[in-house]
């Protein structure tokens, strides 16, 4: 199942770094080349010659014990096609999270650029802490899969959350994401995220609620099973792929034009602003004596309509182009209009209306139709769940 890849386990210093020995022979049973680092304090808990006997090579400890040119924390990272931190500390999690690189394991976290599973274990109290939760919420939106504990007596006599989750539950994980990072190898995928901004004048502008979380996620995932990943994002965010930074609909559009040509998946996850300000103010307007202000709008470009009539008109068999649309009521309705008249290939429907599900929520729901008029839906799931459907979906 798992010949030909190389898991690289970090284990760090709390009680159930015993279970990952039983971890290694599962990964060993399924065909991995497994490769192990410690941090000094999980060696209280376990030993170097029990792991070194049971993944067959070398149990790699200290940063600067460098037996060839190339440092350790660099050489390891890119060896490997996973890395999984089992059981990850508190104290670790929040060193990955603010980069802080003071040994050799958190010193490949900050190196390492492929996809990454953290399951935590730790006191209920600090696994409750907010600092702690700040630090995860951290490395979710980089992309970094968490499974999180399960509650049950813990070592410390507490009764509660903190126990490292199922063995099981972990494998699946890591084989789960391998066999995923594949299926979009050699594919350029460019995906929007985020609502426009139109400005009005230097301080005011017109733009809605989206939070950008569903094309981060549906970036990362993309990432996660080997595509090149374009993101067109009007927020702020750090990845380990190209991001293309924009503002208005027309920055969008833009943006899109110049990697057009290239792309062999585009996915329109944006909230692109209908109307935009007729001329923006160059000074900041001033409250007047009237009561009311009026602004002239102008339609902006349908920039997914132009994207599939681009590749009709070329008779393009590519770029296949995902657009989403948000809808308050007649979700199935509006879908099915939509995608008649844009012309895309799978239109990913969102029901606003839920808060449950919304702008700014972890959480989605959605429809999908394709062009053929079947019609799919996917449950209320973790965004990261949903975009990776999707995209397995739309991969074949």
């Amino acid at each position: 199942m798992l010949s030909g890849k190389t898991i690289l386990i970090g284990i760090t210093g709390g009680i159930a770094a015993y279970k990952i020995c039983e971890l290694i022979r599962k990964f060993k049973k399924s065909g991995a080349n497994v490769k192990v680092v410690c941090t000094p304090n999980a060696l209280n808990f376990v030993t170097k010659l029990t792991l070194q006997n049971l993944s067959q090579n070398e149990v790699y400890v200290e940063e600067f014990d460098v037996k060839s040119w190339k440092p350790e924390h660099i050489s390891l990272a890119d060896e490997a096609d996973i890395m999984l931190i089992a059981p990850a500390t508190a104290n670790t999690i929040s060193k990955i999270a603010q980069g802080i690189a003071d040994n050799l394991l958190t010193s490949i976290a900050c190196a390492f650029r492929k996809k990454m599973i953290i399951a935590p274990a730790m006191n209920c109290n600090m696994w409750n802490n907010a600092a702690v939760q700040k630090n995860l919420s951290i490395l979710k939106s980089r992309g970094i899969e968490i499974l999180e504990p399960d509650s049950g007596f813990l070592a410390c006599g507490y009764l509660g959350k903190g126990r490292l989750c199922r063995l099981d539950k972990i494998f699946d994980a890591v084989v789960e994401a391998l066999k995923c990072s594949d299926k979009l190898k050699g594919k350029k995928v460019v995906i929007t995220s985020g609502g426009t901004i139109e400005d009005i004048d230097p301080v005011r502008y017109i733009s809605n609620y989206s939070s950008g979380k569903m094309g981060f996620a549906l970036a990362n995932n993309a990432a996660d099973m080997g595509a090149e990943v374009v993101l067109i994002t009007t927020k702020d965010f750090e990845a380990p792929y190209k991001i293309v930074k924009v503002k208005s609909a027309l920055d969008m559009q833009s943006a899109l034009d110049n990697e057009f040509d290239t792309s062999d998946i585009i996915i329109m996850a944006a909230a692109v602003a209908d109307y935009r300000v007729k001329e923006m103010c160059a000074q900041k307007i001033k409250k007047g004596e009237s009561d009311v202000l009026t602004l002239e709008l102008v339609k902006n470009p349908d920039i997914l309509a132009g994207l599939c009539e681009r590749r009709a008109h070329n008779s393009l068999d590519k770029p296949l182009i995902v657009g989403f649309c948000a809808e308050t009521e007649n979700l199935l309705q509006n879908a099915k209009e939509k995608i008649n008249k844009k012309g895309c290939d799978f239109l990913v429907a969102n029901d606003i209306s839920r808060s449950d599900i919304g702008f700014s929520s972890d959480d989605n729901e959605v429809t999908i139709l394709d062009y053929s008029g079947a019609i799919i839906k996917l449950d209320k799931a973790p965004k990261r769940v949903i975009a990776r459907k999707i995209l397995e979906l739309i991969s074949k």
